[in-house]
């Protein structure tokens, strides 16, 4: 597979390009693109088949889930099955940004998405990238990505540092220049009643706290 490197104004997406990567992830195949915090590895996260295609070109366990990738609000109300007040809080005050929230799943989120098993979670975030959101936006799909690279290597904050790991493994790279935090999202539990971080990140526990109100 030869992989295409488009490179992206990030401040004014190429319709054209954009169309082009979009039919990619429509069809079922993978595209890396930047967020803010590091570049991901995009896929349709409701097509099974789709999110194989990850795992396989990560090297990554099935059973790590990945993060749904989303551009508005009202995505997040057709793959979770309950929306707390927590959520919506939390959304007001982080996204679009660094913020993932585990939330009950709804049906029509696949097994593949969600590390298999009998999950009944999912994670969500909205990405603060404005090729992030154009490319979920102009797909008309919720995208599963986690970082563009296979397992075990740094995540990575430049378009050139995708290419050196997954180059003839993906379709097409959009380079978008570097991104600007390159840590993860925080992620946050929010399935049960108190709240818990499983991945520090940028959004720090005392961010957390002050909009939630409670520890």
């Amino acid at each position: 597979m030869q992989t295409k490197l488009i490179k992206i104004d990030a401040d004014d997406p190429n319709k054209e390009d954009m169309r082009e990567a979009a039919e990619i992830i429509r069809s079922g195949g993978l595209v890396a693109f930047p967020t803010e915090t590091v570049y991901g590895l995009g896929a349709n996260a409701l097509d099974p088949e789709a999110s194989k295609r990850i795992y396989a070109a990560k090297g990554r366990p099935s059973d790590n889930p990945l993060i749904v990738h989303i551009c508005r609000f009202e995505e997040l109300l057709s793959i979770a099955k309950e929306v707390p007040p927590q959520a919506e809080k939390l959304a007001d005050a982080f996204w679009p940004g660094p913020l993932t929230m585990i939330l009950p799943k709804a049906d029509i989120v696949p097994r593949e998405t969600t590390g298999g098993l009998d999950s009944v979670a999912v994670a969500i975030r909205m990405p603060n990238h404005p090729v992030a959101l154009a490319l979920i936006d102009e797909s008309g799909c919720m995208i599963a990505a986690p970082s563009a690279n296979t397992s075990g290597k740094p995540s990575p904050t430049e378009a050139g540092h995708v290419a050196l790991d997954l180059d003839g493994k993906i379709p097409m790279i959009l380079d978008g220049g570097p991104v600007g935090i390159g840590i993860e999202s925080t992620i946050i539990d929010l399935t049960e009643k108190v709240p818990m971080i499983l991945r520090p990140g940028y959004i720090t526990k005392e961010m957390l706290e002050e909009v939630l109100g409670e520890e």
